[in-house]
């Protein structure tokens, strides 16, 4: 019982804490004259994943490489079969073919990379570094082609910042939203992997099962709502860009800055299945939308009943400990 208690406190504190770091962030930039585009490309692009970062780098200290790897590969397998599924069949989801060309482009070559650094058994200070640098540089290029130009990727981003600004708070108040909402999510992340542990102690499964189902799935509740929200709203844009951003975060950002501060060793099973179905649904993504530049209905059911079979896959094959 208190294992389920941890869990549910855990996940709401995650995502009320996120969102309050994301608009108090936002709001701070906005007050300081930082433009819309560098804000949605920053702040709001990768702002929603701030969940898996904390809960990752939490799980890792205390030295659970399942919980901490598992919810990354589990992130971007739900982000694209869950999420993005669900959003297309709420309504067909169209892509803009130079900005999905770019960083589709980016998240395949970070796929890759995370393919190889996971196979190899550990996440290193190195691999680290060479993922945060390569962050940084996708988002300065990305914003040095889009800014000052009447482009539809440009639009989005902008669009994003202003749909995340909390009523123009003031600076202090503003700065307040983001402390707090910095300090909830810290504390949230604490409950999510002591009771993620102590689920997996309990089921007598290893701690990579639970970090890759309900780890995962919880952690990526905000861009679940950003996309189900943007479907709705017929901004099928937003769904598939922040899906895309997303994942490519969680790759270069989460899994670099938790090697740079705790080095990972992949667990077993990891890197013999869980990561090479994440690169097959990743590529899966970028061909289904090359194909027409949409996702449609049909296809969504498709990657919805994809993750059913995965999550089927873990309840019953997981190895027991």
């Amino acid at each position: 019982m208190v294992t389920a208690v941890d869990l549910l406190v855990g996940l709401a504190l995650l995502v009320a804490g996120g969102e309050g770091l994301v608009r108090g962030a936002v709001g701070m930039a906005r007050r300081l004259g930082v433009s819309p585009l560098l804000i949605g490309l920053t702040l709001v692009g990768f702002g929603t994943s701030t969940p898996e970062l904390v809960t990752s780098l939490e799980a890792a200290r205390l030295g659970s490489p399942g919980i901490a790897v598992g919810n990354v590969v589990g992130s971007n397998i739900a982000n694209i079969l869950l999420i993005l599924g669900l959003a297309a069949i709420i309504s067909p989801l169209r892509c803009d073919p130079v900005a999905f060309k770019r960083d589709a482009t980016m998240l395949a070559l970070a796929t890759v990379a995370g393919h190889a650094v996971i196979v190899s058994g550990r996440v290193g200070t190195v691999a680290g570094l060479v993922f945060l640098a390569a962050l940084a540089g996708f988002v300065l290029l990305t914003y040095r082609l889009e800014r000052g130009r009447d482009i539809p990727s440009a639009e989005l981003h902008a669009r994003e910042a202003a749909a995340a600004d909390s009523g123009r708070l003031a600076l202090p108040l503003s700065a307040l939203w983001f402390g707090g909402g910095l300090a909830v999510t810290v504390l949230g992340a604490g409950f999510l992997v002591d009771g993620a542990i102590a689920l997996a102690r309990l089921l007598s499964v290893r701690e990579s099962v639970i970090g890759l189902t309900i780890v995962a799935v919880g952690t990526s509740l905000p861009e679940l709502v950003t996309s189900v929200m943007a479907a709705l709203r017929r901004h099928a844009d937003v769904a598939v860009g922040n899906i895309v951003g997303s994942n490519i975060f969680n790759i270069l950002g989460i899994l670099g800055v938790t090697a740079l501060v705790h080095p990972i060793d992949v667990p077993a099973d990891i890197a013999a299945f869980d990561i090479w179905l994440m690169s097959l649904v990743t590529a899966g993504l970028i061909a289904l939308a090359m194909t027409g530049w949409r996702l449609t209905r049909g296809e969504g059911i498709l990657l919805v009943a994809g993750f059913g079979a995965y999550i089927a896959w873990q309840a019953f094959a997981g190895v027991p400990v």
